[in-house]
């Protein structure tokens, strides 16, 4: 790099020193420069500017000096005449080794007067307050009356109510439960006698489901589909099926997704082609199944199983099985029997796996009785066991 600056130096000379041909051909067509240019650059020659040093200030040898110089005082004088006076700050205070001591301010004390020493001063001029109080209440009833201001009627703070829990209802016997739910019908309509049944297993690992059929009915009137073909649909209709065919009534279902019924049969060869209407009837709980007796080709006993009063219950999500078991029209042993029979069967359907000193104990927590527009009662377990035993004695012999 530093080689290079000097090759351009030199050749920048030279070419000042001995202009080339081009150059002098360029220079006589343009206007001739001034000669200035063409010579040598000299630089000015400058001359140097002396100032005179400051003088400084020669130290004091005395210790004096050093100390530092209290502020000229503003000197004034007496309202006599005499003196010149100053009043002391405390700035001025600071420089003075044996100035005037400055002593602090204090202040009395203030003190919360007692109990005891308003007493002892109302005992000298009560009779001044009571003049002064007596004054003051004339004056409000002056301003009332000049500017009519009523008096504000005080409400009190308001009080949260309690709140009035509800008893809870003794545990009755069956009998005296069925005399209730039967005395508290006021419908006028013959209302469902109902059980409530809060089992004590958990509904995501176990199931309760069955079917039974009650000693004296349920009371309601059944509307029953089958579906069958040939020698079977006649067979069904002669038995009292309500609604009886075969594919031509499943596509019917299919395009119209109406089936106006309480309960689906089916024989094990139609049972296959229900698949097209499976999704309808398991929405309104009317898929034939096997497991609860509605798939079978004894068509006049399961017709008349349903005529009799053939139930079916399951648990659902909260462990708690709802079940009709007559009218409050039925006498009340025809009720007590229709529950000892549905106790039977919810027995029957206990899970293997619930093992406890008692088949009640831990498995049914409370059961309750009610009518359709009445409140439960609930029922004592004992009441209920002496009923499921008095119906297998008679009827499971």
């Amino acid at each position: 790099m530093a080689a290079l600056k000097l090759l351009f130096s030199s050749a920048r000379r030279h070419s000042r020193l001995h202009p080339s041909p081009f150059l002098r051909s360029l220079s006589s067509e343009s206007d001739q420069a001034p000669p200035q240019l063409l010579e040598p650059h000299h630089p000015l020659p400058i001359e140097p500017v002396s100032y005179t040093p400051k003088p400084k200030p020669h130290p004091d040898p005395s210790p004096q000096s050093a100390q530092p110089q209290p502020p000229p005082l503003d000197l004034r004088r007496d309202s006599a005449g005499g003196e010149l006076v100053r009043p002391w700050s405390r700035e001025d205070a600071r420089f003075v080794k044996d100035g005037l001591s400055i002593t602090p301010v204090s202040y009395p004390a203030r003190v919360a007067p007692l109990p005891e020493d308003k007493k002892a001063e109302e005992g000298g001029g009560g009779a001044r307050e009571e003049e002064l109080e007596r004054e003051k209440q004339r004056i409000e009833q002056a301003k009332r009356r000049a500017f009519r201001v009523e008096d504000r009627v005080v409400v009190p703070f308001p009080t949260f109510m309690k709140v009035e829990k509800n008893e809870r209802k003794p545990i009755l016997d069956l009998m005296d439960a069925i005399r209730r739910v039967k005395a508290t019908a006021k419908c006028n309509f013959d209302e469902t006698v109902e059980a409530h049944v809060q089992l004590g297993i958990d509904a995501k690992r176990n199931a309760v489901r069955g079917n039974m059929t009650l000693p004296h009915g349920s009371g309601k009137v059944v509307r029953v589909a089958f579906f069958a073909e040939g020698t079977d649909a006649d067979e069904a209709r002669a038995a009292g099926a309500d609604i009886v065919g075969g594919v031509d009534l499943v596509e019917e279902i299919a395009s119209s997704r109406k089936l106006n019924v309480d309960k689906c049969f089916a024989t094990n060869e139609m049972v296959m082609r229900l698949a097209k209407i499976a999704r309808i009837l398991r929405e309104r709980g009317l898929m034939p199944d096997r497991k609860l007796g509605t798939v079978t080709n004894d068509i006049v006993g399961a017709l008349q199983k349903v005529r009799q009063g053939h139930i079916e219950y399951k648990m659902d999500r909260t462990s708690i099985v709802h079940v009709g078991l007559g009218k409050v029209s039925f006498t009340e042993d025809n009720l007590r029997e229709n529950v000892g029979a549905f106790m039977s069967s919810l027995l029957l359907a206990k899970p293997t796996g619930l093992k406890k000193s008692s088949k009640y104990a831990g498995y049914i927590n409370s059961f309750h009785i009610c009518n359709t527009m009445g409140s439960g009662f609930p029922v004592s377990i004992q009441s209920l066991s002496k009923a499921a035993d008095n119906y297998n004695k008679m009827h499971l012999k």
